[in-house]
């Protein structure tokens, strides 16, 4: 839940006003179906190789992608405020 939260205050605060519904509407658009893709995905996984072995499938799995994801968007890592960019107020 942090990581959402962080999300979606980061949205809140970057999205220029004209455009915000517009990216919050295709935000809740993914993220409804990132869920029910992970629902599905998680069920069947359990069903084909058991309950345990799909948990700890899945936290290895969460792991690589985060680890990925830290090495290759190292700007979204090294965020440490919540102000503005100053490339997107036009400074």
């Amino acid at each position: 839940m942090i990581s959402v939260y962080v999300r979606e205050t980061l949205i809140a605060l970057w999205t220029p006003d004209e455009l915000r519904g517009r990216v919050n509407a295709v935000n809740m658009v993914f993220v409804g179906a990132s869920n029910e893709l992970g629902e599905f995905r998680a069920g069947t996984m359990a069903h084909v190789i058991g309950a345990v072995p799909a948990v700890v499938f899945g936290g290895v799995g969460s792991l690589a992608v985060a680890g990925i994801w830290a090495m290759k968007f190292t700007k979204l890592r090294k965020i440490d405020s919540l102000e503005t960019p100053d490339h997107l107020v036009g400074r």
